[in-house]
């Protein structure tokens, strides 16, 4: 198969197209993912005091909050606890996956509850193994076609097969993705996978295939037949997949093909942060205080989050890392725009969170308040441990 043209991002054009901007955000294509991977890091906006930004230009000071804007809505990834003992579970199985192709390669499923930063986490993974493959290995082939080492595609509720197989096609742009069967759509997959030398296949959303029917069933062979013939690592991503018996075993028929699925799959979590120990309430702290240093805030100060928002934060994100950031994005966003150029309970009590933080809020509130529950380590101080 012969793959399409050079992406923009390695050829230099193509920076102003509409679809490219888009894909850079949805990851659904190859072109999309490589520049997530390949781009370098965001430059942080320069911490100001309020007499410099008093004295900025109208256009400057317009520049000044535009680039905040986009700097607190991207304040991670946080190498959080987590996410650093997610990936060395991850680089463990990838790199013990380089087997010769007689041996079937074991596939990944991490399974955990919303909020914890689950895609976050393994993008983080993907772009790292992204620009290791391409460091080591180049950026053609030895047939001469480009290398995409990672493919990512996400699912969408009653996925069949024909539909993850068309997926694939739109993720590597193939111009047969458009007509076809479901046999030739899943041929035409494959041979993207094998011309491209994919080495991670990530499947995003996997809870919402419907397992226990026919379309689930047929999607959970066709996971089995990449691991069994392409040298490809799978990685699903989803919600209650034990739950939905991603894992089953079972006597009959169905319930063994999903149990084949599960003897070969390896199940990682993500757990939120707990304050219960001393471990955990320094994990919180150091978290805290990773985020705080990152924020651009004129009146940002020493202990602003770790020390005086500790517990308001924990109650508000319920220790999850995904609800802690969209709290902090949009706050720092409140911030910015009305001039208070700070985080305190009196703007954060105006800023709405995701519904699951917020049911939890009340009830953690009351057991912080009451000392049943204690966020911070004992004796820790401002910026430090």
């Amino acid at each position: 198969m012969t793959m399409p043209d050079r992406s923009p991002s390695r050829t230099g054009a193509g920076h102003g197209d509409l679809r490219s901007r888009l894909d850079r955000l949805t990851l659904s294509r190859k072109e999309g993912f490589q520049r997530f991977a390949e781009s370098p890091a965001r430059l942080r906006p320069e911490q100001l005091a309020r007499s410099q930004i008093k004295s900025l230009g109208e256009a400057a000071l317009t520049e000044y909050n535009r680039s905040r804007r986009g700097w607190h809505a991207n304040l991670g990834p946080l190498w959080t606890p987590q996410m650093k003992a997610l990936h060395e579970d991850l680089w463990d199985i990838f790199d013990s996956n380089d087997q010769d192709c007689d041996k079937v390669k074991g596939g990944i499923a991490l399974d955990a509850f919303p909020g914890l930063g689950k895609t976050t986490a393994v993008l983080s993974f993907a772009r790292k193994l992204h620009r290791r493959v391409i460091r080591e290995e180049g950026e053609l082939t030895d047939a001469g076609q480009e290398r995409w080492p990672v493919c990512r595609v996400g699912l969408t509720a009653n996925t069949g097969m024909r539909d993850f197989n068309r997926a694939i096609l739109e993720y590597y742009e193939h111009p047969g993705r458009f007509r076809g069967t479901a046999a030739d759509f899943g041929y035409r997959a494959l041979d993207s996978i094998l011309t491209a030398e994919t080495r991670l296949l990530i499947v995003d959303d996997l809870h919402f295939l419907r397992w226990r029917h026919q379309a689930g069933i047929e999607v959970s062979n066709h996971f089995k037949y990449i691991a069994n013939e392409f040298p490809v690592t799978l990685l699903l991503i989803g919600v209650g997949l034990e739950e939905r018996g991603v894992f089953s075993e079972g006597s009959d028929y169905r319930a063994a093909i999903l149990a084949q699925t599960g003897r070969r799959t390896t199940r990682l979590d993500m757990a939120p942060f707990n304050v219960n120990s001393a471990q955990g309430r320094l994990d919180w702290r150091n978290t805290l205080l990773a985020v705080e240093e990152r924020i651009v805030l004129a009146d940002k100060y020493a202990g602003m989050l770790a020390d005086d928002l500790s517990d308001y934060l924990f109650a508000r994100s319920s220790g999850h890392i995904g609800s802690l950031m969209t709290l902090i994005n949009r706050g720092c966003q409140r911030a910015v725009r009305t001039g208070v150029e700070r985080l305190d309970t009196v703007l954060l009590d105006n800023v709405k969170n995701d519904a699951a933080a917020e049911r939890a809020r009340e009830e953690l509130q009351q057991a912080l308040a009451s000392g049943r529950l204690v966020s911070r380590p004992q004796g820790a101080a401002a910026w430090g441990n």
